[in-house]
């Protein structure tokens, strides 16, 4: 669980000025050691003398070291250059951490070194993708053995990626919910149930004038902060989220006042919550209470088969059917750092043994909050372990809790430069619902709607001689996301839906009919708003039966082909093209005038010229085979009888003087 400490600092006051001078420098190590990253940019920067509208730290030397106190001071400024750095990275303000590193970089001490991954990293978060490409390639020159060189290379190709999802954004709606649930602190894991609205927040707990006590070399600095503690706590709101004055009330546990507590989750019916719970410097652990009128009971641990002091547990998730608890942990028998896990939820409240979602989901690295969907049987989670945007992606799989489809990234804007995580559906299909997202924030999750709209791609599919509906025909739909297949049924509709007007491949199959291919590139889906209706038909044919091409023509006594005739063999290059595995047979056919031997030779010169006009056009040569009939097998007389007279018959002539072809092979 990511958890975000953010203090707003003042200095204390003209009390303790008076007896010493602060060694800013001092205070800031302190925070940073004690990892309160706020605290210690906003020390670092009075070290450097960075006010609020200079990003130049002041430095502490010339052009020239003079003396070992030059080497102290060079030493003291780009330590406190690299840790403001860290600091604005690690409390996920990108922005300045940017800025930081930029000048960590050209510091030639090797303890900076990798400085250089983490600029990359902050602009990959502030999606300066091809920027961050270039300065991930540097790091892996310069440090070629370093671990940090995998991740690296895993880096590079989630900018790639992130660079080509934003050319096609997925068709979701994303929006901030108001500023009375998202105020001071992270907001994050929202769930609705029985219409009331429950969310996480860190928002500060007024506790009177606490005091934070610093010791430094000098002696003791007192700093009081405007709000504090920044403590995890479960809210709720049982007003309209859009009304103008949202109702936000903290949800009341019988719990030390050092236990944080987060991520909520609940069975069905919403008298039992489930969520995580932890102490500074504990492991998280999974607690339950349930609800008896408008309180809750006093949270109990869920049992030894969720948590343990060994290990954490946090994120809890009870499917829609109530019959499972999902959550992730770092527990021993997993494939990374935190993994997926689920175990049986019984009708007592009872827990099963935890299984492993398996490596169809779990990576070396970090999977998060997860989410089910009994219905759908889609599971969305979040990881930083696949190729995506950086940071946490959420991800789309579908089965049964045993196996799995291969994860698929949710796409921008689902997905971001930043961290995004904690999905939770408010319709039984999982169209519309609420993430959580640092993605507009310098520092902190919010809380974000969300909803996924859909483009189709329909029309009827016919036969093109009878013009009746087509059944039992199979239409395959590509794009980048994968294929979609489906069955015509009595109506011939075909019918798909895709969330992004990326170009989109349809292939259409049946026996014994020719398959056909039709692209919709971007710019017609562009162009329309939610809908593309096409009819398409297929045209029938039967293995080894000649289908006459009408107007091949050549010249007088030639085998070469016209320019017309060209236009007419044309006609078969895309049945070439969508049928690869059919093979045909050209067949030329003369009339019966000239010699027989004559007429067969020539047939055969103008069949070849047909497969070789297809081969010049790219049909495969081993597809075709030529084949000439001379005037043996005529479809229509050469000549009539008329009162008894042979009489010649240019109608017949022109008919036996023919260009057809066959498939050999389906």
């Amino acid at each position: 669980m990511k958890k975000i400490l953010l203090f707003l600092l003042v200095a204390f006051g003209s009390f303790a000025n008076a007896q010493y001078v602060v060694n800013y420098k001092k205070v800031a190590d302190t925070y940073f050691e004690n990892k309160d990253y706020y605290a210690a940019s906003t020390f670092y920067k009075k070290a450097l003398k960075i006010t609020g509208d200079s990003t130049q730290a002041i430095l502490p030397y010339g052009k020239e070291r003079k003396s070992a106190g030059d080497d102290k001071a060079i030493e003291d400024y780009e330590g406190s250059i690299y840790n403001l750095a860290e600091s604005s990275r690690l409390y996920r303000e990108f922005y300045e951490a940017e800025k930081y590193y930029a000048i960590a970089i050209t510091f030639t001490n090797t303890r900076f070194r990798k400085a250089l991954f983490y600029y990359a990293e902050s602009l990959r978060a502030n999606k300066k993708f091809n920027q961050a490409i270039d300065a991930f390639q540097q790091f892996i020159q310069k440090n070629p053995g370093d671990v940090l060189a995998k991740d690296a290379k895993k880096e590079i190709e989630s900018c790639k990626f992130a660079l080509e999802e934003m050319r096609f954004p997925r068709m979701v709606q994303v929006k901030k919910v108001p500023a009375d649930v998202n105020g001071l602190g992270s907001n994050y894991a929202p769930v609705s149930i029985n219409n009331e609205f429950y969310f996480t927040s860190s928002r500060p707990v007024a506790v009177g004038s606490k005091r934070d006590m610093v010791k430094t070399a000098a002696g003791e600095i007192q700093v009081s902060t405007k709000s504090n503690p920044f403590i995890n706590n479960i809210y709720s709101a049982k007003s309209d989220l859009n009304s103008a004055d949202v109702a936000i009330r903290k949800v009341d546990f019988n719990f030390p006042r050092n236990m944080e507590i987060a991520a909520a989750t609940f069975t069905p019916d919403g008298n039992t919550m489930y969520f995580t719970a932890w102490k500074d410097k504990e492991k998280y652990a999974i607690y339950s209470s349930k609800k008896t009128g408008d309180k809750w009971t006093d949270p109990q641990p869920v049992g030894l088969q969720v948590n343990s002091k060994d290990f954490n547990s946090s994120q809890p998730f009870v499917t829609s059917d109530g019959k499972f608890l999902l959550f992730s942990s770092d527990r021993s028998g997993g494939y990374g750092k935190f993994d997926l896990w689920y175990c049986a939820l019984r009708e007592d409240g009872s827990l099963g043994q935890a299984v492993n979602f398996g490596p169809s989901i779990n990576t070396e690295d970090d999977e998060r909050a997860p989410y089910y969907n009994s219905l759908t049987k889609k599971l969305l989670f979040s990881t930083d372990g696949r190729i995506g945007f950086g940071g946490l992606d959420f991800f789309e799989s579908e089965g049964d809790l045993v196996n799995w489809s291969s994860p698929k990234n949710m796409g921008y804007p689902f997905n971001s430069s930043k961290d995004d995580l904690y999905f939770t559906a408010t319709d039984d299909k999982g169209t519309t619902g609420y993430i959580s997202s640092d993605r507009e924030s310098s520092c902190c999750l919010e809380v974000f709607e969300i909803k996924k709209e859909y483009f189709s791609i329909t029309g009827v599919l016919t036969d093109c001689k009878t013009k009746l509906p087509l059944a039992g025909a199979y239409v395959t739909l590509t794009n980048a996301e994968g294929s979609q297949k489906i069955t015509t049924g009595s109506d011939g509709i075909y019918r798909f839906t895709v969330d992004s007007k990326r170009p989109v491949k349809l292939l259409f199959t049946k026996d014994d009919y020719f398959s056909i291919t039709k692209n919709h590139p971007y710019e017609e889906l562009a162009k329309a708003d939610t809908l593309i209706d096409k009819d398409y038909c297929l045209s029938p044919f039967k293995l080894g039966i000649p289908i006459t091409l009408e107007n091949v023509y050549y010249e007088f006594n030639s085998a070469e082909l016209t320019e017309a005739s060209e236009k007419v063999l044309d006609f078969l290059i895309p049945i070439m093209e969508d049928n690869p595995e059919m093979e045909i047979e050209l067949g030329s056919h003369t009339d019966n005038i000239g010699k027989d031997e004559y007429n067969l030779d020539l047939s055969n010169r103008r069949a070849k010229s047909c497969t070789d006009y297809l081969e010049s056009k790219g049909i495969a040569a081993a597809r075709m085979t030529s084949k000439g009939y001379g005037e043996s097998m005529p479809i229509a007389p050469n000549e009539i009888i008329v009162r008894r007279k042979k009489k010649d018959n240019p109608e017949g002539r022109a008919k036996n003087r023919r260009t057809e072809f066959k498939v050999t092979k389906k």
